[in-house]
C-alpha cells in the first residue's frame, strides 16, 4: 500500500475512524516515510498532513518523532515474532525451512515494517535498541528451543544463533532492496548459513536436536 492508498485515493479526505484505526493509519503512512528517507530527514508533521489530520492529533498519539518511530518499530517486530511462529508438527529441518520462508514472507508483506526493524538495529536510541534486542532475543529462544532443547544453552550456541539471525536481517534488508536477488537465493544462503554456523561449533556447545538436524543435513 502506497501513500496515495493511505491516505483514502490521495484526495485528502478525512474519514471518521476509531482510535486504534486512525493510530494504525498514522503508522502505515510514518513507515512508508522512514522507508524512504533517513530518519533525520523525516518530519512527523508530514504524517498529520497526509493522513487529513491536525499536528496536535498526531502529538495526541505520539507525542515525539522517537516516541513514533518507536512505536514503529514495537509494532514491526511483533508482526515479525506473529508471523514466524514456528510448526512443532514439521520435521527439524522442515522447521528451520518454514522459519526461514516465513520471515522472508513477512518481510515482503510488511516490507516498510521490515524496513524499520533494520534502521532501528543501527538507532541510537536506547528505547528504540531494547526492542531490536528483545525481538531478536525471542527469536533466539524460539530456535534454540527446537535446536537444543531442556537444557541451559551454552554461550557459544546462544551468539551462534544470535549472529545468524543479525545475518538474515541484513540479509533480508538487501534483497528487498535489490532486483538481482531472489528470495530462494537468500533462503538457501540462510538455511546453509546456520547449518554451517552450526556445525563450527565445539563438541560441548552441541546437544540433542542439533546434532540431529546436523546428521540429517549431512545423509
Amino acid at each position: 500500500m502506497n501513500l496515495c492508498q493511505v491516505v483514502f485515493g490521495c484526495m485528502g479526505v478525512r474519514t471518521r475512524m476509531t482510535p486504534q484505526q486512525r493510530r494504525a493509519q498514522l503508522l502505515d503512512l510514518g513507515a512508508e516515510l522512514f522507508a524512504e528517507q533517513h530518519y533525520d530527514d523525516v518530519h512527523i508533521e508530514r504524517v498529520a498532513e497526509l493522513a487529513g489530520v491536525s499536528r496536535g492529533l498526531l502529538y495526541h498519539y505520539f507525542p515525539t518523532k522517537r516516541a513514533f518511530f518507536a512505536e514503529l518499530v514495537r509494532r514491526a517486530t511483533e508482526r515479525m515474532l506473529a508471523d514466524t511462529a514456528p510448526d512443532p508438527q514439521l520435521p527439524l529441518l522442515e522447521q528451520l525451512r518454514h522459519g526461514i520462508d516465513a520471515y522472508l514472507a513477512s518481510c515482503r508483506a510488511n516490507r516498510h515494517g521490515s524496513q524499520a526493524i533494520y534502521s532501528g538495529a543501527a538507532s541510537s536510541d536506547p528505547a528504540v535498541i531494547a526492542l531490536i534486542e528483545k525481538a531478536t532475543r525471542g527469536q533466539e529462544d524460539r530456535i534454540l528451543a527446537v535446536i537444543d532443547p531442556g537444557r541451559d544453552h551454552p554461550e557459544l550456541l546462544r551468539i551462534a544463533v544470535h549472529s545468524w539471525l543479525v545475518m538474515l536481517r541484513t540479509a533480508c534488508h538487501a534483497w528487498l532492496a535489490s532486483e538481482d536477488i531472489s528470495a530462494s537465493d537468500v533462503r538457501q544462503m540462510a538455511e546453509h548459513a546456520l547449518l554451517g554456523a552450526l556445525t563450527g561449533l565445539p563438541d560441548h556447545a552441541r546437544a540433542g536436536a542439533m546434532a540431529q538436524l546436523l546428521d540429517i543435513n549431512g545423509a
